[in-house]
């Protein structure tokens, strides 16, 4: 039997039970890859991070869901980099994490105790037809205004704009219908609401990743800053990810880049045992 550290890190919150909770496991070497799927299964979060050393202030990282590895996750990254810098003594002011499918990845903590992220910008695909937004209206149990569809390899999304916030908020969606659709996510989304301080708000169901609704999601950013971008002119914003738990991230659109910032809190340090 072979134990490791296992980390559990509530992300884009600065309070517990709240933003989106990810376990994080370092290693030295890889496990095999239905180790870490069963490890992420057995931890039941939206997603649990791995990483091996890859250098000063460099490391290798993957994140798997209960049932699937992604090709990028924004809030398990951002539990790495607390991880690293906050139980583990890195004191490098910027950290790389090389991906799989997603390049390298920067993460820079702040004086002000954001972790700053740098990840690649998503493009619109094209609009979605009308009978796939008939069938999505009805699994959302609302109409979109607009849905667009975001497709890149293993992660396409369908970004649904609302008319309002508080109706992405009131959304009460038929889950096994948004698993029959055909892409993996659905991203709802709303201009936030006048006096929130909120330029837009989001939801985010993937039920095809094992996550029937993923409490606040960086990658989904990815997609929608850029839309936002467009929108509302301007290149920073300010959202929130209203799920029952919520969590509050600071964007910006350099580019080809979408910079997401959050903060991160501890909730749990500990060991796993796995078979040898």
């Amino acid at each position: 039997m072979t134990t490791l550290p296992l980390y559990q890190v509530d992300a884009f919150t600065d309070r517990l039970f709240a933003g989106n909770p990810a376990a994080v496991v370092p290693l030295e070497a890889w496990l095999p890859d239905a180790a870490m799927l069963a490890i992420a299964a057995e931890n039941n979060l939206a997603e649990t991070a791995f990483f091996v050393p890859a250098g000063p202030a460099r490391w290798v990282l993957r994140w798997f869901t209960p049932t699937i590895e992604v090709p990028l996750c924004g809030h398990a990254t951002l539990a790495t980099a607390f991880v690293l810098t906050e139980c583990l003594g890195e004191s490098a002011a910027t950290l790389t994490f090389v991906t799989r499918e997603s390049g390298e990845l920067t993460v820079t903590r702040g004086e002000d105790g954001w972790f700053v992220m740098r990840f690649p910008r998503r493009h619109e695909a094209g609009t979605v037809d009308a009978a796939e937004i008939d069938r999505l209206a009805a699994a959302l149990g609302a109409r979109p205004k607009v849905v667009i569809s975001y497709a890149v390899p293993n992660d396409t999304s369908w970004l649904a704009v609302m008319d309002s916030a508080a109706e992405v908020e009131a959304l009460a969606p038929d889950i096994r219908a948004i698993a029959a659709l055909p892409p993996r996510n659905v991203i709802a989304t709303a201009q936030g609401a006048p006096g929130s301080g909120l330029d837009f708000v989001s939801r985010m169901f993937a039920p095809k990743a094992g996550i029937d609704e993923d409490p606040v999601t960086g990658s989904a950013h990815c997609s929608l800053v850029p839309y936002w971008a467009g929108q509302l002119g301007g290149s920073a914003f300010t959202a929130r990810q209203v799920s029952k738990r919520g969590g509050d991230l600071r964007c910006r659109l350099e580019g080809e880049t979408v910079v997401v910032a959050g903060q991160a809190v501890l909730y749990l340090t500990g060991e796993i045992a796995v078979p040898g």
